[in-house]
């Protein structure tokens, strides 16, 4: 739950950011800085001896997951907040973990119970109670297409990541460090070719500084750290709770109020985020 909440803050701080930072290199930038904050703890002779016995198609899945969860799905994270409304952002990702169980069924030889598909239903019941009625004006169809492809992106990586540290095959730290520097150099390139940099702020030098050392560098790695133990579906569900974090955070920071139909919303996606975790507590 801490890693989330990290992330939650990270819908505020990004939404501030895209009025002076273009998207992509925003994006860019923010996973680059973490990179290069975690490369230091990378270059154990510990860690050194881990990524010179990677194989080549350990290789290939590591980068895989660094395109994916980096460039794509982040990138199209950031990009879908500079043309919708966060929670509209935060609604299209929250049909994440239902792509993730099927997926998971599939490719991971995890299949949820009963009980845990209940929970997963009871959570997108409170989705939907929450942001019922969506209205979704056609001037914004650009950005949910852009949000679709990173809704996959951050289902397939749920997954492919949930198989890399399953196995424990490789540190945590090791997993984050090479997966992020592959997709965050690949977004940053791509940014800067597109975008270009433009000049930043103290404010926005302090923006990029928090969301990369601390919503980052350290929650990304227990994200991975957290993969060894809950299944892929279970840890989206958990992510999937930043719905209740960041409306709050809206309504503190950005002024955007609660409504009762919205809370009852998120009460009601909290308990399926906590059914779905009886099996595991159990």
């Amino acid at each position: 739950m801490l890693v989330t909440f990290f992330w939650s803050t990270s819908f505020i701080i990004i939404k501030w950011g895209l009025r002076d930072i273009p998207p992509l290199t925003f994006a860019g930038l923010r996973y680059f800085l973490a990179f290069v904050c975690l490369l230091p703890f990378a270059l154990t002779k510990e860690r050194i001896s881990e990524i010179k016995k990677i194989d080549r198609k350990d290789w290939f899945r590591l980068t895989v997951l660094g395109l994916l969860f980096y460039t794509f799905t982040q990138g199209t994270q950031f990009i879908g907040l500079s043309l919708l409304p966060a929670v509209t952002v935060s609604l299209l990702l929250n049909f994440t973990p239902i792509i993730v169980a099927v997926m998971g069924i599939f490719l991971l030889s995890e299949k949820p119970s009963t009980l845990q598909w209940l929970g997963a239903s009871l959570f997108i019941v409170g989705i939907f109670t929450y942001f019922y009625p969506v209205d979704l004006p056609e001037s914004k169809t650009l950005g949910i297409i852009i949000m679709t492809i990173g809704v996959f992106s951050n289902a397939f990586s749920s997954v492919l990541g949930r198989g890399i540290n399953r196995s424990s095959k490789f540190h945590p730290l090791t997993v984050t460090v090479v997966s992020m520097g592959i997709g965050s150099i690949v977004m940053l390139v791509i940014g800067l070719a597109i975008q270009g940099l433009p000049l930043l702020s103290l404010t926005n030098i302090l923006f990029l500084l928090w969301l990369a050392v601390v919503n980052t560098a350290f929650a990304f790695t227990l994200w991975n750290l957290s993969l060894r133990t809950l299944t892929a579906m279970e840890s989206s569900i958990i992510n999937g709770t930043m719905l209740i974090q960041i409306a709050f955070l809206a309504w503190i920071f950005i002024g955007e109020p609660v409504t009762w139909k919205e809370g009852i919303g998120m009460l009601i996606a909290a308990a399926g985020a906590a059914v779905v975790q009886i099996k595991r507590r159990n």
